[in-house]
């Protein structure tokens, strides 16, 4: 793969810390675009479309044609704009396959009726492990990493040493770790299992994340390397075995608070970033499901 001939494009929604993806084959100018972000302000309901406006005006300058709008998981701490990027440009919608897991556990949990489907159907694409498709001319295999949601997805673009990944939220820079695993059907033994699937590719292969929360003192990140992250990583570094990653993770977990927009979220991303459908004045609703997630404690 030629440097040439895959550009990578990197945007930042500063309310969610999200870092989404445009990755064009500037050979046919065909791109896709991962984790896209939807504006949401949950005090007032309203919706913001700006940073993926800007993404749409970006592919526009480029002349690039969308093809895909990948979702590496159904989000918990924002909104996905996959849908105004697929009425925009175009493109298919793809996530994992067991985001059907997803749908069946917070289906029950929001008290969806039949009329919510629980089989992945409002995505355009289901991938399984190890499925192979293209941006363009590059090679794209999707690599099932679950542990911090059952669907979770990274993408590899394959060139040997020169690969490049987008791994959600898996993994993140070095001096933060990885991704908590409390949410329902998360699992710290499976993220450490694909952890070590992750840094078993190529020591050159660059890693792209969804979030970065730097310590004081240093610039936001998105990047990394295999190498980086055996060397350096403080959770799951060389030498960490997953007995000890496990008990590591879960006690992280134990205190950790439920996301700001882990409700709305999921209620949006598990419908492939669609509302559900509107009640009979035209508006549609989210639910808030009360002390469901258990009561907080005093």
């Amino acid at each position: 793969m030629s440097a040439t001939r895959l550009q990578i494009e990197t945007f930042l929604d500063e309310d969610s810390s999200t870092f989404t993806h445009l990755v064009l084959d500037t050979s046919t100018g065909q791109c896709a675009v991962v984790d896209p972000v939807l504006g949401f302000d949950p005090a007032s309901g309203r919706t913001d479309d700006s940073g993926a406006r800007r993404i749409a005006h970006r592919i526009h300058e480029l002349g690039a044609k969308l093809q895909w709008i990948l979702e590496t998981h159904a989000h918990a701490d924002h909104l996905s704009a996959a849908p105004f990027l697929k009425r925009a440009l175009g493109g298919k919608i793809g996530i994992g396959e067991r985001i059907r897991e997803v749908q069946k556990v917070f289906g029950e949990l929001f008290g969806e009726g039949p009329g919510f489907a629980r089989d992945g159907s409002q995505f355009d694409r289901l991938f399984a492990d190890g499925d192979g498709f293209a941006i363009g001319s590059l090679p794209v295999r999707a690599l099932h990493t679950p542990g911090h949601t059952p669907a979770c997805l990274a993408y590899l673009i394959e060139d040997g040493e020169d690969s490049v990944a987008f791994v959600g939220d898996t993994l993140f820079m070095p001096d933060y770790g990885t991704a908590r695993c409390d949410f329902p059907g998360g699992d710290a033994s499976a993220l450490y299992r694909s952890i070590t699937r992750l840094l078993a590719l190529p020591a050159r292969t660059r890693l792209f994340m969804c979030h970065d929360y730097p310590p004081e003192g240093r610039a936001l990140r998105w990047e990394t390397t295999v190498a980086e992250q055996r060397r350096d990583n403080i959770h799951v570094r060389d030498g960490v075995d997953e007995a000890t990653f496990v008990a590591l993770r879960e006690r992280r977990d134990a205190g950790l608070s439920t996301p700001r927009l882990m409700l709305p979220a999921i209620q949006v991303n598990m419908r492939a970033g669609r509302f559900p459908e509107p009640a009979p004045n035209g508006v549609s609703y989210l639910k808030l499901p009360i002390d469901a997630l258990g009561r907080s404690r005093a």
